[in-house]
C-alpha cells in the first residue's frame, strides 16, 4: 500500500506523459495555442490530476469515479495524438513516443482500477 499519490505507478506514467505533451506541443503552430495545444495539455494534466485527487478518496465508488475520469482523458489524448499526426504537427517518432507513453499510463491505470475493484487494501 502507498501513502502518497506520487507512489502510484499509474500517476508516475501519466506524469511522464504530461511532460512529453508539454515538450512536444511547444512546437505546435501559434494559431493552435488556444485550440489543440491547450486542449491536449488540459486533457493530459487531467489524467494525472484525477489519479491524484481520487487517491485520497475513501469510498471505492468515489475512487473509481475519479479513475474513470482519468480513463476518459486518456481516450481524449489518444484522439489528440492521432489528430496531431494527421495535421503533421508531430513527427513519426514523436507520435510513437506519445502513443507508447499513453499506452503505458493506460495499462497502469487499468491495473490500479482492478486493484481498487478487488479491494486490495481499499475499503468502501
Amino acid at each position: 500500500m502507498t501513502y502518497k499519490f506520487e507512489s502510484v505507478l499509474a500517476w508516475q506514467k501519466a506524469h511522464i506523459f504530461v511532460l512529453a505533451v508539454y515538450r512536444i506541443t511547444k512546437s505546435f503552430p501559434t494559431e493552435e495555442r488556444y485550440g489543440l495545444t491547450s486542449q491536449f495539455r488540459r486533457a493530459a494534466v487531467s489524467i494525472e490530476a484525477n489519479i491524484a485527487e481520487g487517491y485520497k478518496k475513501i469510498g471505492k465508488a468515489d475512487k473509481l469515479r475519479f479513475m474513470n475520469i482519468s480513463q476518459g482523458s486518456i481516450e481524449e489524448c489518444r484522439d489528440y495524438i492521432l489528430l496531431s499526426r494527421d495535421l503533421h504537427y508531430v513527427s513519426d517518432n514523436e507520435f510513437s513516443e506519445l502513443h507508447q507513453m499513453l499506452e503505458d499510463a493506460s495499462k497502469m491505470l487499468y491495473l490500479y482500477c482492478n486493484g481498487i475493484i478487488n479491494n486490495n487494501g481499499i475499503k468502501d
